[in-house]
């Protein structure tokens, strides 16, 4: 029988604790990220075959295999795997932070303050899909500044922080209605389709600024593992080993506000994946602490499959990947919410 049990490796003077499950499972998340990503560049109402794919990858394909692959199918995949990352990594940040596995930014209205400042680029400032972008990081910084100073009266309190966000979420989503009525029309039809959350415009330019930018901030956030692992103790037991807990918190919080921020500047809001993936995470490792290696796989797994199920199966017409994870992550927050309900009644 193999021991999955925690193990201590040493990087030069430093000994780290490691979970053999934990490792394994995080193994076994990249290996479906990887299979999930490459089925859906071969698959689809026009099929590529696996030599074929290989062939145009080293640029012996035809010109039509070329567009297929590297100017369509490819940019969308590379996308949904950087966005669903962040976003997964994300997730597991704020739930930890706030100790509630409905503390997510797309819960507590984060990825909503994000996609009222990139409406507010496309719309009121005409800034196009670089302004939104842009508009987009403004927006989720500003949320989460005004949600942090009102969440933090007498201490942060996670219960408080996921009040005050689903309070200021639900205000701001009435702004983006506003936005959106009172745009010409054609811009309220490009920006409501962003607004759903939509991989199909995915590039290699975008790919070019979101990946250097997704990678630095998800190393950034795995450095905050351990000091993370301890902040999920009371307060107390925290500062008693050490730990600066409201620090921590400031900085996780950027940390997290803004992968969830480059993830709605990438696609647009998408729900769910931030609340689903690190649950999962945390089943599959059965471990303690945010998991954080573990959720960003599950996302980026999750949202791959997704936008497959969003390009594929409602042809002739493709749907907005939004679509989907609104759908599937609807019945799990109903079961997350139920589940809860029982536990704070047994």
């Amino acid at each position: 029988m193999v021991d999955l049990g925690i193990r201590a490796v040493r990087l030069g003077p430093l000994a780290v604790r490691v979970s053999a499950r934990s490792v394994l499972v995080c193994a076994l998340l990249a290996v479906v990220a990887v299979a999930a990503a490459t089925a859906a560049v071969l698959l689809g109402e026009i099929q590529v075959g696996l030599p074929r794919l290989l062939v145009t990858l080293t640029g012996g394909g035809s010109a039509f295999e070329e567009y297929l692959v590297l100017d369509s199918r490819l940019p969308r995949v590379v996308t949904a795997l950087l966005v669903g990352l962040a976003l997964g990594i994300s997730g597991a940040v704020f739930q930890t932070v706030s100790r509630n596995p409905l503390g997510s930014p797309d819960v507590i209205g984060f990825e909503t303050g994000a996609a009222t400042g990139g409406l507010v680029a496309l719309l009121v400032v005409g800034g196009g899909v670089a302004g939104a972008s842009v508009g987009a990081v403004l927006g989720g910084m500003a949320t989460a500044v005004v949600v942090y100073a009102l969440a933090l009266r007498n201490g942060l309190d996670g219960l408080r922080l996921v009040l005050i966000g689903v309070g200021l979420g639900a205000l701001l989503l009435s702004v983006n209605a506003l936005l959106i009525v009172r745009a010409d029309v054609y811009d309220a039809q490009e920006a409501g389709g962003w607004l759903v959350g939509n991989l199909a415009g995915a590039s290699w330019d975008g790919i070019g600024w979101l990946a250097p930018l997704v990678l630095a901030l998800c190393a950034g956030a795995l450095a905050l593992s351990r000091p993370l692992t301890i902040a999920e103790l009371a307060d107390d037991s925290a500062a008693g080993l050490g730990q600066r807990t409201d620090r921590l918190r400031l900085t996780a919080i950027t940390v997290g506000v803004l992968l969830s921020s480059l993830a709605v500047a990438a696609a647009g809001p998408i729900a769910f994946v931030a609340l689903s993936a690190p649950q999962i995470a945390r089943r599959l490792t059965a471990a303690s602490g945010p998991n954080l290696l573990a959720s960003g796989l599950a996302g980026a797994t999750l949202l791959v499959l997704a936008d497959h199920a969003a390009r594929e199966l409602f042809q002739p017409r493709q749907v907005p990947v939004g679509v989907v994870t609104g759908l599937v992550g609807g019945v799990f927050l109903a079961w997350l919410l139920t589940r809860e309900w029982r536990k704070g009644h047994a």
